[in-house]
């Protein structure tokens, strides 16, 4: 058992042998660098892969992974994501892609008490308090997770939209469209929550910064 991890060096090595199969120069290729039209926040959990599920190679797909797929307008760690994806590769989209049956959702329907990562999960109860008149209504526990995973989708494109990263791509015209997706485990299926922001017309207005100063 404490040796079970070594086995990733073997399939690295089938899988570098497989490639190089397929594509001599495949590695010589990645080696000089990425151009990726799309960055990806999605959710942590170890079913969901990205390039996988989307069926993209590697170059292709800016990743960035955490607990329910969260933009919060504190987290360095995302914004430095963000900002090096919109100001230096120069995404065209971005994708929060959610999931259904997501953990972290789930903890922050109930009242438990995990440790550190309650106050991770808080952010996401936030959510839930915005939208708690439409989620209280759905009895079914599972319809109403289904929702609740739609409904943080949708809250964290507009959380999007507020940086000043985003907006400032938009007032430069740098063309961008920000997606919310939730991808159906059961199923395999990414479904389109049809939420997609090109500039921030959508966006209350206190949010928008003055184009003025930008």
């Amino acid at each position: 058992m404490e040796n079970s991890y070594k086995k990733l060096f073997e399939n690295n090595k089938n899988w570098v042998n497989e490639q190089l199969s397929k594509d001599p120069d495949y590695f010589t290729d990645l080696a000089n660098g990425q151009t990726p039209q799309y960055l990806w926040i999605g959710c942590s959990d170890s079913r969901v892969p990205a390039n996988e599920i989307t069926g993209t190679k590697p170059g292709e797909m800016f990743v960035h992974r955490n607990i329910a797929n969260m933009v919060i307008h504190s987290d360095m760690n995302l914004l430095s994501v963000l900002s090096y994806a919109v100001e230096v590769l120069k995404v065209k989209h971005i994708i929060v892609c959610g999931h259904y049956g997501c953990g972290g959702v789930l903890a922050a329907m109930g009242n438990q008490q995990f440790g550190l990562i309650d106050n991770w999960l808080r952010h996401i109860k936030d959510v839930y308090r915005y939208h708690q008149e439409e989620l209280d209504m759905i009895k079914d526990p599972k319809a109403r997770a289904n929702r609740f995973v739609q409904l943080n989708v949708i809250e964290q494109v507009n959380d999007l939209g507020k940086t000043s990263i985003v907006q400032n791509a938009w007032a430069k015209n740098q063309p961008l469209q920000i997606h919310g997706w939730v991808y159906d485990i059961n199923d395999g299926i990414i479904n389109d929550l049809n939420v997609t922001f090109t500039n921030t017309n959508k966006l209350h207005e206190v949010y928008r910064f003055d184009k003025k100063q930008e």
